[in-house]
């Protein structure tokens, strides 16, 4: 399961990058005068709006890409099989309150030494 988990969130990595380019790519409606005016744009590769369905294309299925594998990555997190006990025994069990060192006044109570840092306070 840790394999297909692995391979699954590489896909996931590669496909936000790739439409994060693609996004980049692509030109708005209103990018440049010249755009109204076709600009020479037909001579291109795609044709004139060849490479803006191109683009859009590729960001669609890019896109399609990235919630599929969302969708299987919580899938894949929520499926593996839980530890015996509720929820409240995995926090407690999980996170334990570390215990904090007994102060100065306590030390210098209990071993009958008194203590140094009292001779500094001002009376």
């Amino acid at each position: 399961m840790d394999y297909l988990f692995s391979v699954v969130l590489v896909v996931h990595i590669l496909a936000a990058i790739g439409v994060i380019g693609l996004v980049l790519v692509q030109h708005g409606k209103g990018a440049d005068m010249g755009a109204a005016f076709g600009s020479g744009a037909s001579g291109s590769l795609f044709g004139a709006t060849g490479s803006a369905n191109f683009l859009s294309r590729a960001t669609a299925v890019l896109a399609t890409i990235f919630f599929m594998t969302s969708l299987s990555l919580a899938y894949i997190a929520s499926s593996k099989p839980k530890t015996a006990g509720s929820v409240m025994q995995d926090a407690v069990n999980s996170s334990p309150v570390p215990v904090s060192p007994a102060s100065g006044a306590d030390k210098a109570a209990s071993s009958g030494e008194p203590d140094s840092k009292a001779k500094d306070i001002p009376k």
